[in-house]
Protein backbone atom coordinates (compact mmCIF):
# COMPACT_ATOMS: atom_id res chain seq x y z
CA UNK A 1 0.00 0.00 0.00
CA UNK A 2 2.86 2.59 1.11
CA UNK A 3 4.31 1.37 -2.71
CA UNK A 4 1.49 2.48 -4.29
CA UNK A 5 0.88 5.93 -3.01
CA UNK A 6 4.25 6.61 -3.49
CA UNK A 7 4.19 5.26 -7.01
CA UNK A 8 1.28 7.63 -7.55
CA UNK A 9 2.71 10.76 -6.13
CA UNK A 10 6.01 10.09 -8.54
CA UNK A 11 3.50 10.11 -11.30
CA UNK A 12 1.53 13.52 -10.55
CA UNK A 13 4.61 15.18 -10.27
CA UNK A 14 6.14 14.21 -13.53
CA UNK A 15 2.90 15.56 -15.15
CA UNK A 16 3.28 18.87 -13.48
CA UNK A 17 6.64 19.26 -14.88
CA UNK A 18 6.34 17.71 -18.23
CA UNK A 19 2.78 20.13 -18.92
CA UNK A 20 4.79 23.47 -19.26
CA UNK A 21 7.21 22.06 -21.17
CA UNK A 22 4.50 20.53 -23.96
CA UNK A 23 2.83 24.22 -23.92
CA UNK A 24 6.09 25.41 -25.16
CA UNK A 25 6.19 23.20 -28.00
CA UNK A 26 2.72 24.33 -29.36
CA UNK A 27 1.42 27.55 -31.47
CA UNK A 28 -0.85 29.49 -29.06
CA UNK A 29 -4.58 29.62 -29.60
CA UNK A 30 -5.81 31.68 -32.03
CA UNK A 31 -7.16 35.45 -29.89
CA UNK A 32 -11.02 34.74 -29.34
CA UNK A 33 -12.45 37.90 -31.12
CA UNK A 34 -15.72 39.43 -29.77
CA UNK A 35 -18.68 37.67 -31.28
CA UNK A 36 -20.70 39.89 -33.54
CA UNK A 37 -23.37 42.21 -32.29
CA UNK A 38 -26.42 40.45 -32.89
CA UNK A 39 -29.05 42.86 -34.70
CA UNK A 40 -32.41 42.91 -33.73
CA UNK A 41 -34.43 40.84 -36.23
CA UNK A 42 -36.65 42.66 -38.73
CA UNK A 43 -40.02 42.72 -38.38
CA UNK A 44 -42.41 40.27 -40.20
CA UNK A 45 -44.73 42.34 -42.00
CA UNK A 46 -47.87 40.67 -42.68
CA UNK A 47 -47.95 39.39 -46.24
CA UNK A 48 -49.53 41.32 -48.95
CA UNK A 49 -52.37 39.25 -49.97
CA UNK A 50 -52.41 37.59 -52.81
CA UNK A 51 -54.37 40.08 -56.03
CA UNK A 52 -57.38 37.64 -57.51
CA UNK A 53 -56.72 36.57 -60.73
CA UNK A 54 -59.08 38.60 -63.22
CA UNK A 55 -60.31 37.05 -66.20
CA UNK A 56 -58.01 37.87 -69.14
CA UNK A 57 -59.31 40.72 -71.03
CA UNK A 58 -60.40 39.93 -74.66
CA UNK A 59 -61.31 42.71 -77.09
CA UNK A 60 -64.81 43.86 -77.22
CA UNK A 61 -66.41 42.42 -80.36
CA UNK A 62 -68.58 44.47 -81.60
CA UNK A 63 -71.84 43.47 -83.83
CA UNK A 64 -71.12 43.61 -87.48
CA UNK A 65 -72.43 46.42 -89.27
CA UNK A 66 -75.39 45.77 -91.58
CA UNK A 67 -74.85 45.98 -95.20
CA UNK A 68 -77.02 48.23 -95.95
CA UNK A 69 -77.80 47.88 -100.30
CA UNK A 70 -76.19 50.37 -102.45
CA UNK A 71 -78.74 53.11 -103.24
CA UNK A 72 -79.52 54.12 -106.73
CA UNK A 73 -79.17 56.48 -108.57
CA UNK A 74 -81.57 59.24 -109.70
CA UNK A 75 -84.01 57.21 -111.93
CA UNK A 76 -82.62 53.62 -111.54
CA UNK A 77 -85.47 51.19 -110.44
CA UNK A 78 -84.85 50.57 -106.97
CA UNK A 79 -86.47 46.52 -105.87
CA UNK A 80 -88.20 46.07 -102.12
CA UNK A 81 -88.65 42.49 -100.45
CA UNK A 82 -91.25 40.90 -101.95
CA UNK A 83 -94.06 39.52 -99.57
CA UNK A 84 -95.06 35.91 -100.10
CA UNK A 85 -98.48 36.28 -99.32
CA UNK A 86 -101.00 38.99 -100.62
CA UNK A 87 -102.15 41.08 -97.98
CA UNK A 88 -105.65 41.44 -96.62
CA UNK A 89 -107.70 44.94 -95.95
CA UNK A 90 -110.35 44.61 -94.20
CA UNK A 91 -113.37 46.88 -95.90
CA UNK A 92 -113.18 49.18 -93.37
CA UNK A 93 -109.68 49.68 -93.84
CA UNK A 94 -110.26 49.97 -97.75
CA UNK A 95 -112.75 52.68 -97.19
CA UNK A 96 -110.07 54.79 -95.09
CA UNK A 97 -107.45 54.21 -97.82
CA UNK A 98 -109.42 55.20 -100.71
CA UNK A 99 -111.43 58.49 -99.20
CA UNK A 100 -108.80 60.82 -100.35
CA UNK A 101 -108.99 59.80 -104.20
CA UNK A 102 -112.23 58.01 -104.37
CA UNK A 103 -114.12 61.46 -106.24
CA UNK A 104 -111.12 61.68 -108.54
CA UNK A 105 -112.78 61.75 -112.15
CA UNK A 106 -112.35 58.25 -113.15
CA UNK A 107 -109.21 58.32 -116.10
CA UNK A 108 -107.18 60.20 -113.20
CA UNK A 109 -108.41 57.68 -110.62
CA UNK A 110 -107.47 54.16 -113.07
CA UNK A 111 -104.04 56.27 -113.58
CA UNK A 112 -103.34 56.64 -109.78
CA UNK A 113 -104.53 53.09 -108.72
CA UNK A 114 -101.84 51.31 -111.47
CA UNK A 115 -98.95 53.76 -111.03
CA UNK A 116 -99.34 53.39 -106.51
CA UNK A 117 -98.61 49.52 -107.70
CA UNK A 118 -94.86 50.53 -108.87
CA UNK A 119 -94.79 52.88 -105.30
CA UNK A 120 -91.05 52.92 -105.60
CA UNK A 121 -90.84 54.83 -108.67
CA UNK A 122 -93.16 58.00 -106.68
CA UNK A 123 -90.74 59.84 -105.04
CA UNK A 124 -88.38 59.91 -108.13
CA UNK A 125 -91.03 60.92 -110.82
CA UNK A 126 -92.45 63.65 -107.65
CA UNK A 127 -88.93 65.20 -107.92
CA UNK A 128 -89.16 65.47 -111.69
CA UNK A 129 -92.52 66.67 -112.36
CA UNK A 130 -91.68 69.44 -109.72
CA UNK A 131 -88.43 70.41 -111.55
CA UNK A 132 -90.53 70.95 -114.90
CA UNK A 133 -93.71 72.01 -113.70
CA UNK A 134 -92.49 75.28 -115.06
CA UNK A 135 -93.52 73.77 -118.13
CA UNK A 136 -97.03 73.89 -117.65
CA UNK A 137 -97.80 70.78 -119.29
CA UNK A 138 -98.74 69.90 -123.34
CA UNK A 139 -96.45 69.99 -126.26
CA UNK A 140 -93.38 71.10 -124.09
CA UNK A 141 -93.91 68.76 -121.10
CA UNK A 142 -94.47 65.74 -123.08
CA UNK A 143 -91.16 66.42 -125.37
CA UNK A 144 -89.17 66.59 -122.19
CA UNK A 145 -90.08 63.41 -121.23
CA UNK A 146 -88.93 61.56 -124.39
CA UNK A 147 -86.11 63.30 -124.44
CA UNK A 148 -85.18 62.79 -121.04
CA UNK A 149 -85.41 58.90 -121.39
CA UNK A 150 -87.77 58.28 -117.80
CA UNK A 151 -87.10 55.22 -116.40
CA UNK A 152 -90.31 55.11 -114.64
CA UNK A 153 -93.56 52.49 -115.30
CA UNK A 154 -95.90 54.58 -118.08
CA UNK A 155 -98.45 54.57 -115.22
CA UNK A 156 -96.30 56.69 -113.06
CA UNK A 157 -95.01 58.79 -116.43
CA UNK A 158 -98.75 59.43 -117.42
CA UNK A 159 -99.05 61.38 -113.77
CA UNK A 160 -96.36 63.56 -114.43
CA UNK A 161 -98.41 66.56 -115.54
CA UNK A 162 -99.96 66.58 -112.33
CA UNK A 163 -97.46 67.15 -109.96
CA UNK A 164 -99.67 67.84 -106.80
CA UNK A 165 -101.21 64.57 -107.39
CA UNK A 166 -97.39 63.28 -107.11
CA UNK A 167 -97.12 64.96 -104.35
CA UNK A 168 -99.78 63.74 -102.13
CA UNK A 169 -98.55 60.20 -103.12
CA UNK A 170 -94.64 60.67 -102.50
CA UNK A 171 -96.04 62.47 -99.01
CA UNK A 172 -97.76 59.65 -97.59
CA UNK A 173 -95.39 56.84 -98.79
CA UNK A 174 -96.89 54.66 -96.47
CA UNK A 175 -100.08 55.34 -97.43
CA UNK A 176 -99.54 54.68 -101.26
CA UNK A 177 -97.43 51.43 -100.64
CA UNK A 178 -100.57 49.94 -99.10
CA UNK A 179 -103.14 51.14 -101.69
CA UNK A 180 -100.88 49.41 -104.43
CA UNK A 181 -100.30 46.50 -102.49
CA UNK A 182 -104.11 46.46 -102.04
CA UNK A 183 -104.72 47.14 -105.90
CA UNK A 184 -102.32 44.27 -106.65
CA UNK A 185 -104.26 41.65 -104.01
CA UNK A 186 -107.75 42.82 -104.54
CA UNK A 187 -108.59 45.14 -106.79
CA UNK A 188 -112.15 44.16 -107.05
CA UNK A 189 -112.19 45.11 -103.00
CA UNK A 190 -110.66 48.43 -104.18
CA UNK A 191 -113.03 49.23 -106.40
CA UNK A 192 -115.93 48.54 -104.37
CA UNK A 193 -114.79 50.73 -101.77
CA UNK A 194 -114.26 53.72 -103.99
CA UNK A 195 -118.08 52.87 -105.33
CA UNK A 196 -119.13 53.12 -101.21
CA UNK A 197 -117.48 56.32 -100.55
CA UNK A 198 -118.97 57.73 -103.79
CA UNK A 199 -122.19 56.65 -102.80
CA UNK A 200 -122.01 58.21 -99.00
CA UNK A 201 -120.97 61.57 -101.13
CA UNK A 202 -123.50 61.67 -103.16
CA UNK A 203 -126.21 60.88 -100.57
CA UNK A 204 -124.97 63.49 -98.83
CA UNK A 205 -125.19 65.77 -102.04
CA UNK A 206 -121.70 66.43 -102.39
CA UNK A 207 -120.85 64.65 -105.48
CA UNK A 208 -122.59 66.34 -108.28
CA UNK A 209 -122.54 67.15 -111.74
CA UNK A 210 -120.82 70.52 -112.05
CA UNK A 211 -118.88 72.36 -114.80
CA UNK A 212 -115.65 70.67 -114.15
CA UNK A 213 -116.98 66.61 -114.08
CA UNK A 214 -120.66 64.42 -115.33
CA UNK A 215 -121.86 62.59 -112.26
CA UNK A 216 -123.94 60.12 -113.29
CA UNK A 217 -125.11 56.34 -111.97
CA UNK A 218 -126.32 53.89 -114.82
CA UNK A 219 -126.63 50.98 -112.19
CA UNK A 220 -126.45 50.25 -108.62
CA UNK A 221 -122.94 50.17 -107.36
CA UNK A 222 -121.64 51.77 -110.67
CA UNK A 223 -120.99 55.65 -109.84
CA UNK A 224 -119.25 57.08 -112.77
CA UNK A 225 -117.24 60.74 -112.63
CA UNK A 226 -115.86 61.40 -116.03
CA UNK A 227 -114.29 65.17 -117.14
CA UNK A 228 -117.07 67.20 -119.11
CA UNK A 229 -114.45 67.42 -121.80
CA UNK A 230 -112.56 64.09 -122.02
CA UNK A 231 -109.31 65.98 -123.49
CA UNK A 232 -108.74 67.94 -120.48
CA UNK A 233 -108.95 66.42 -116.51
CA UNK A 234 -109.61 68.71 -113.44
CA UNK A 235 -108.04 67.67 -109.81
CA UNK A 236 -110.54 67.93 -107.47
CA UNK A 237 -109.68 69.22 -103.36
CA UNK A 238 -112.07 68.15 -101.20
CA UNK A 239 -111.40 67.43 -97.15
CA UNK A 240 -112.67 63.90 -97.00
CA UNK A 241 -113.87 63.98 -93.13
CA UNK A 242 -116.99 66.66 -94.80
CA UNK A 243 -117.73 64.82 -97.60
CA UNK A 244 -118.07 61.64 -95.96
CA UNK A 245 -119.76 63.41 -93.29
CA UNK A 246 -123.97 64.62 -92.88
CA UNK A 247 -123.54 68.37 -93.76
CA UNK A 248 -125.13 70.25 -90.73
CA UNK A 249 -127.74 72.33 -91.32
CA UNK A 250 -127.73 75.51 -93.35
CA UNK A 251 -123.86 74.18 -94.73
CA UNK A 252 -123.63 75.14 -98.44
CA UNK A 253 -122.48 71.53 -99.87
CA UNK A 254 -121.86 72.79 -103.24
CA UNK A 255 -118.75 74.40 -102.39
CA UNK A 256 -117.00 71.42 -100.54
CA UNK A 257 -115.63 70.52 -104.16
CA UNK A 258 -113.04 72.68 -105.65
CA UNK A 259 -111.03 71.97 -109.15
CA UNK A 260 -107.09 72.86 -109.52
CA UNK A 261 -107.01 74.47 -113.47
CA UNK A 262 -107.59 71.88 -116.13
CA UNK A 263 -104.50 70.04 -117.73
CA UNK A 264 -105.02 68.95 -121.20
CA UNK A 265 -104.12 64.99 -121.85
CA UNK A 266 -103.72 64.68 -125.27
CA UNK A 267 -100.41 64.90 -125.63
CA UNK A 268 -99.83 62.11 -122.88
CA UNK A 269 -101.91 59.40 -124.58
CA UNK A 270 -98.49 57.07 -125.61
CA UNK A 271 -98.14 56.38 -121.37
CA UNK A 272 -102.11 55.47 -120.97
CA UNK A 273 -104.19 58.72 -121.73
CA UNK A 274 -105.23 57.22 -125.27
CA UNK A 275 -107.92 55.07 -124.09
CA UNK A 276 -108.22 54.67 -120.11
CA UNK A 277 -111.54 53.60 -117.79
CA UNK A 278 -112.59 51.90 -115.15
CA UNK A 279 -115.28 48.93 -115.32
CA UNK A 280 -116.69 49.23 -111.84
CA UNK A 281 -119.32 46.23 -112.61
CA UNK A 282 -116.62 44.47 -113.98
CA UNK A 283 -113.94 45.29 -111.50
CA UNK A 284 -111.83 46.56 -114.98
CA UNK A 285 -109.01 48.94 -115.30
CA UNK A 286 -109.12 49.93 -118.83
CA UNK A 287 -105.54 51.21 -119.73
CA UNK A 288 -104.78 51.81 -123.76
CA UNK A 289 -107.98 50.42 -124.48
CA UNK A 290 -106.72 47.04 -122.94
CA UNK A 291 -107.45 45.46 -119.98
CA UNK A 292 -104.90 46.16 -117.38
CA UNK A 293 -104.01 42.68 -115.36
CA UNK A 294 -100.99 43.17 -113.56
CA UNK A 295 -102.11 40.77 -109.70
CA UNK A 296 -100.02 40.09 -106.71
CA UNK A 297 -98.91 36.62 -108.23
CA UNK A 298 -97.98 38.20 -112.05
CA UNK A 299 -96.43 41.45 -110.14
CA UNK A 300 -92.65 40.44 -110.97
CA UNK A 301 -92.95 39.79 -114.69
CA UNK A 302 -96.38 41.50 -115.69
CA UNK A 303 -95.87 44.14 -118.48
CA UNK A 304 -98.60 45.98 -119.69
CA UNK A 305 -98.46 46.74 -123.30
CA UNK A 306 -98.20 50.69 -123.81
CA UNK A 307 -97.76 53.03 -127.16
CA UNK A 308 -94.71 54.47 -125.61
CA UNK A 309 -91.85 52.23 -125.76
CA UNK A 310 -90.54 51.10 -122.22
CA UNK A 311 -86.78 52.77 -122.19
CA UNK A 312 -83.45 51.30 -121.60
CA UNK A 313 -81.49 52.74 -119.47
CA UNK A 314 -77.74 51.24 -119.63
CA UNK A 315 -75.79 54.17 -117.97
CA UNK A 316 -76.92 57.51 -115.91
CA UNK A 317 -79.97 59.54 -116.87
CA UNK A 318 -78.72 62.80 -118.33
CA UNK A 319 -81.39 65.80 -117.41
CA UNK A 320 -81.55 67.36 -120.50
CA UNK A 321 -83.71 70.48 -119.64
CA UNK A 322 -83.96 74.02 -117.23
CA UNK A 323 -84.69 72.40 -113.62
CA UNK A 324 -86.56 74.89 -111.44
CA UNK A 325 -87.89 74.56 -108.05
CA UNK A 326 -91.31 74.12 -107.61
CA UNK A 327 -93.94 76.03 -106.24
CA UNK A 328 -97.64 73.98 -105.43
CA UNK A 329 -100.72 76.10 -106.25
CA UNK A 330 -102.80 76.83 -103.56
CA UNK A 331 -106.08 74.99 -103.50
CA UNK A 332 -108.87 76.81 -104.49
CA UNK A 333 -111.00 78.91 -101.99
CA UNK A 334 -114.77 76.96 -101.03
CA UNK A 335 -117.25 79.24 -101.82
CA UNK A 336 -120.10 80.16 -99.30
CA UNK A 337 -123.74 81.29 -99.91
CA UNK A 338 -124.02 84.49 -97.88
CA UNK A 339 -126.11 82.92 -95.76
CA UNK A 340 -123.37 80.75 -94.41
CA UNK A 341 -120.96 83.76 -94.34
CA UNK A 342 -123.53 85.53 -92.24
CA UNK A 343 -124.42 83.06 -89.86
CA UNK A 344 -120.59 82.26 -89.73
CA UNK A 345 -119.92 86.63 -88.82
CA UNK A 346 -122.95 86.25 -86.02
CA UNK A 347 -121.15 83.02 -84.34
CA UNK A 348 -118.35 84.95 -84.09
CA UNK A 349 -119.51 87.76 -82.74
CA UNK A 350 -121.25 85.59 -79.80
CA UNK A 351 -117.62 84.35 -79.52
CA UNK A 352 -116.26 87.49 -78.39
Amino acid sequence: MNRFTALLKMVTAAGVVAAPLLAQNYPPPPPQYPQQQQYPQQPQYPQQPQQPQYPAQQQQQYPQQPQYPQQPYYGQQQGYPQQQQAPYFAPQQLDAMVGRIALYPDPLLAQILTAATFSNEIPDAAGWARAHAYLNGGDALGRAIREDNLPWDPSVVGLLPFPQVLDMMSGDMGWIQQLGNAVLADRGAVMDAIQRQRAVAMNYGYLRTNGQIRVYSPAPGDIEILPVDPGYVYVPYYDPYVVYTRPRPGFFVGGAISFAPRVGIGVFAPWGWGGVSLGWRTHAIIVNNRPWERRWDNREVYAHPYVAPRPQIIDRRTEQHELREYRAPAPPRVEQRRDDRRDDRRDDRRGH
